[in-house]
């Protein structure tokens, strides 16, 4: 008797629940709009590019071909090195700048800033960060953004001089933080 009685009880629990449904999302708030990352760009052609001094921002470094957009730059800013890879950034967006050379592999975040109109891909560092060697030896340097292409960077003792200056301008211990990979 027991038996029969836990049996309806199992029967009239499951009759309280209402049964699965076609038009399920009706009842459930779905996103419309679903947003998407932008196509990826293609790696831009280093052949001929330099780095050289900003013409009209003090204590910034930039690569690119002469007479053309920069490439990328470095900037100095109390005792950081601020790097940036001018190509277009969705807003917000965040990725890993991978920097493969002169005996080094280095991942270093970057985040999309906005400049003016555009957003751009921008992170810093401490100028006497050892994860910063990877731009200062005398062999080229390849430079990825997953979605900004790969650059090449090629081989200047330039980089290397301008660390070494901002490094000066302030006292900092050596350190060298985790790797974001």
């Amino acid at each position: 008797m027991l038996r029969y009685l836990a049996i309806a009880g199992v029967w009239i629990l499951a009759a309280c629940k209402p049964p699965a449904s076609d038009d399920y999302s009706t009842r459930v708030p779905v996103a419309r709009e679903t947003q998407f990352a932008s196509e990826p760009l293609p790696s831009p052609n280093a052949e001929g590019a330099v780095w050289a001094d900003s013409p009209t921002v003090e204590n910034r470094i930039l690569y690119g071909k002469p007479g053309e957009r920069p490439l990328m730059g470095l900037t100095c800013d109390a005792g950081q090195i601020v790097f940036a890879r001018y190509a277009p950034a969705d807003p917000e967006a965040k990725a890993i700048l991978a920097l493969i050379g002169n005996g080094h592999v280095e991942r270093l975040f970057v985040d999309a800033t906005p400049r003016g109109e555009a957003w751009l891909w921008q992170g810093s560092l401490p100028a006497n960060d050892q994860r910063l060697e990877v731009l200062t030896g005398r062999g080229r340097v390849e430079a990825t953004i997953p979605g900004a292409g790969s650059l090449i960077l090629n081989a200047s003792t330039l980089p290397a001089q301008f660390v070494d200056r901002c490094a000066a301008t302030t006292s900092f211990s050596p350190s060298r933080p985790e790797d974001p990979a």
